[in-house]
């Protein structure tokens, strides 16, 4: 993965947090730049061709940050469907980047895994939560501002989902198999050059006598 940082963020940290939730995961052909966002407080962008992830984040942004999120389960009656509004609170700018980061990857992730991409966001939402939730204790809230129990949210396989893409990336990067043949030694040991062609004890080779 080629990744560029063209924030005032430190590369290393940003690299370390990212790094343990792509592992395993198809990412070398990808090229990702975080740069500062010219007007909205965050965006995110995945491209297939050629495969490009952007992360923007907005300079003045205030910490603490509630980012509303599609995680909440979709309700419906007889006339339409509807989705509540569950916000994700984020320490930092480094938690911001590393949530709009995962995000795109999962989209990365359900087009190597040859998935219909559409109406997908709310399970890449949920994939950057969990990495959020786990590693770095970020709290998840309804729209009143409620804590809200994991179960209401993390109902999915997100993994399995898109399990093609790790097999993919598995496939390869296995070795390829030693030919049996290769492994084996001979089952006769070489026949001994005749008496004529046997070389001297000082080294030399006689290819004829006189």
């Amino acid at each position: 993965m080629i990744f560029t940082n063209k924030l005032e963020l430190r590369t290393d940290r940003l690299l370390a947090m990212i790094e343990p939730h792509i592992a395993g995961w198809p990412h070398d052909e990808l090229d990702v730049t975080v740069r500062p966002s010219r007007g909205a407080e965050f965006s995110g962008t995945c491209r297939y061709v050629p495969p490009r992830i952007y992360v923007n984040i907005g300079a003045g942004n205030r910490y603490p940050y509630l980012i509303t999120t599609h995680i909440a389960p979709a309700r419906s009656d007889r006339r339409c469907w509807w989705r509540e509004l569950y916000t994700v609170e984020l320490a930092d700018a480094y938690e911001l980047t590393l949530f709009i980061f995962l995000h795109e990857f999962y989209h990365w992730l359900i087009r190597k895994a040859r998935r219909n991409g559409r109406q997908k966001e709310g399970r890449c939402d949920r994939f950057a939560t969990r990495a959020l939730v786990d590693v770095y204790g970020a709290v998840v809230r309804d729209s009143a501002g409620r804590p809200v129990p994991r179960a209401a949210w993390d109902f999915q396989d997100l993994d399995g989902f898109v399990a093609a893409a790790r097999q993919a990336a598995r496939q390869r990067i296995s070795p390829r198999p030693v030919e049996k043949a290769a492994r084996q030694p001979s089952a006769q040991p070489p026949k001994p050059l005749p008496d004529a062609v046997q070389p001297p004890l000082d080294g030399q080779l006689l290819l004829f006598s006189i």
